[in-house]
């Protein structure tokens, strides 16, 4: 058998376990030696984090959710509603076969949806059909409260674990749309982004000159956005590459860890920018275009602090990192610019 490490993620280790009659799987392990997120500078509170490609953090948590409960629970949930999710084959908790969490999976050899895109955006239509019916899916699997997969199916009501699920801080003030507990989607958002302004203002001087500016848009827009009740699926950092096809030309997700109930317009944001012109084949009906706005704010600073906070780290692939922060830097700007 030969072990091959597999370009990828950023908060566990993925390799490709491949035996000599010509079967594979993929092996993933959740431990810290695997997790780039965990640099001495890394803020404790987790934040929206997000990269653009197909091997970085693209809108998680700091460290980015991780492990193998979380892994399980969103399996679980997204293989009852109907959606493609890989197939688990063997599961150790940290000690039992590895010193840390480890799974065992399907392979899937049959490329990442960005690769089929690329190379024929029309022959890839029936597979975006698929994604958009899998994302439908997602947002009727209804929960009253934002959370993980893992907290809001396990029923763990305590605030602390959806503090620590979804990045709930200590100013509660923020979270004032309502929803149990005071908790509200855009005010975890506006907490997220308050605090990626203020990395993104520390390392990047255009954005610091801006930042009183940054700060007020942010305020105003989450300041626009009504109450609602409800929260539907996302997967959270829904890209291209996130999604693999199996040999029956299936669409399947990876990288679910972070699958949580949030509000729909957080992912729909993050799939506009991800996939491009060839989002349109996934746009919904009736979202709320004040939280799509907002949202997008939020979103370009992430993509701004995310990256530079990987950096702090030995990320591999620097290059690949400083383009997406210079990227969203000008696409934050921009946005700013249009508002005035």
């Amino acid at each position: 058998m030969t072990v091959e490490r597999v370009r990828g993620g950023t908060s566990k280790g993925v390799y490709r376990l491949a035996a000599d009659d010509g079967r594979s799987a993929i092996l993933y392990v959740w431990s810290q030696d695997e997790d780039f997120w965990r640099t001495p500078s890394a803020p404790s509170t987790p934040g929206v984090v997000a990269g653009q490609g197909g091997q970085a953090g693209q809108g998680g948590t700091v460290g980015e959710p991780s492990g193998l409960e979380l892994f399980e629970a969103s399996r679980a949930r997204l293989e009852g509603l109907g959606v493609r999710v890989p197939r688990l084959l063997l599961a150790s908790r940290a000690g039992e076969w590895l010193p840390a969490d480890a799974a065992v999976v399907e392979d899937l050899r049959g490329g990442t949806l960005e690769a089929r895109l690329s190379a024929d955006p029309e022959g890839a239509a029936p597979l975006m059909d698929r994604l958009a019916e899998s994302l439908r899916l997602m947002s009727e699997c209804r929960a009253p409260r934002p959370g993980r997969v893992a907290e809001i199916d396990h029923g763990q009501a305590g605030e602390g674990d959806g503090d620590a699920a979804i990045g709930r801080g200590d100013d509660a003030e923020e979270a004032r749309d309502g929803g149990p507990g005071g908790e509200s989607c855009p005010g975890i958002v506006l907490r997220w982004a308050l605090k990626d302004l203020g990395e993104a203002a520390g390392r990047v001087g255009r954005i610091a000159a801006e930042r009183g500016a940054f700060e007020d848009a942010l305020r105003g827009l989450h300041a626009a956005v009504r109450p609602r009740a409800g929260h539907g699926l996302i997967h959270g950092e829904l890209g291209p590459d996130h999604v693999l096809i199996d040999d029956r030309d299936e669409p399947v997700l990876i990288d679910i860890e972070g699958a949580s109930y949030f509000d729909v317009e957080w992912e729909h944001v993050f799939l506009k920018i991800r996939f491009g012109d060839h989002y349109e084949r996934l746009r919904v009906d009736g979202m709320d275009e004040r939280r799509l706005r907002f949202y997008r704010l939020a979103h370009h600073l992430s993509l701004v602090a995310g990256p530079l906070r990987l950096l702090d780290g030995d990320f591999p692939d620097r290059d690949f990192m400083t383009g997406i922060a210079t990227q969203h830097t000008e696409a934050a700007l921009s946005f700013m610019n249009a508002l005035r």
